[in-house]
């Protein structure tokens, strides 16, 4: 009756070991995952940011661009008002 007793609790300890065998492997396997996305997150921050500093960029020249086309109507308004008088 010992015997018994003894090897099923035997074959209960083996498989708690299979089952924190499993959780030790799925752990890795969610800590690989989440390393995984923290990189992704941070190389989609990263290109953002150059995206971000671009789309400034090419709105400061196209401001610049627009001020100018602006100044230029402003002084051909001029010379017409000259031309008038």
């Amino acid at each position: 009756m010992l015997r018994l007793r003894t090897t099923g609790l035997e074959q209960k300890v083996c498989e708690l070991e299979q089952r924190v065998e499993h959780l030790r492997v799925s752990r890795r396997v969610l800590m690989n995952l989440l390393e995984k996305v923290e990189r992704e997150k941070i190389a989609l921050v990263h290109n953002l940011e150059k995206e971000n500093t671009r789309l400034q960029r090419d709105n400061t020249r196209f401001a610049q661009w627009l001020f100018s086309k602006n100044r230029q109507i402003v002084e051909l308004q001029g010379r017409i008002e000259e031309e008038k008088a």
